[in-house]
């Protein structure tokens, strides 16, 4: 049986957080998530570096990360994975409440697979996470390398 990746949520509002982690639970989807506070122990948790050295290798089947984040923002997260070789593949979806163009257009020039605003409405922010959780951990797979 092909291991469960995780769901890496970076997001700094602990209430964000539980409402995402609530969303995807209910999407009764089998990855566990895994929350970072900030884009640096995003980076730690990807490179596995810091409290993440120990953890198993591999990469989540998805980020989840939030824009306007303390010790390093999501637009400089996004930039690292994408310069880097290693983690360049992984799925990058940025779940903000930022509605400004330049995060939008800086967002898809730096490679975002989707960009989604959280929406005010609980159910609505609820229903949108539940439908990204289910399309990049179930249905969408990254290539193959040979």
């Amino acid at each position: 049986m092909k291991d469960i990746k995780p769901i890496l949520l970076a997001e700094d509002s602990l209430a964000d957080a539980e409402m995402a982690i609530d969303a995807l639970r209910e999407a009764n989807l089998a990855n566990p998530v895994v929350h970072v506070e900030d884009g640096v122990e995003a980076m730690e948790y990807l490179l596995r570096e810091g409290k993440y050295a120990d953890r198993e290798a591999g990469d989540p089947s998805v980020l989840l990360l939030d824009i306007k984040m303390p010790r390093m923002d999501g637009l400089e997260v996004l930039q690292r994975i994408r310069d880097n070789d290693e983690l360049k593949q992984i799925p990058v979806v940025i779940l903000s409440s930022s509605r400004e163009e330049s995060d939008l257009a800086h967002s898809w020039n730096l490679g975002v697979n989707a960009y989604v605003v959280k929406p005010v409405d609980i159910n609505q922010f609820f229903e949108a996470v539940k439908t990204l959780g289910r399309f990049w951990a179930v249905f969408n797979q990254r290539p193959q390398h040979d």
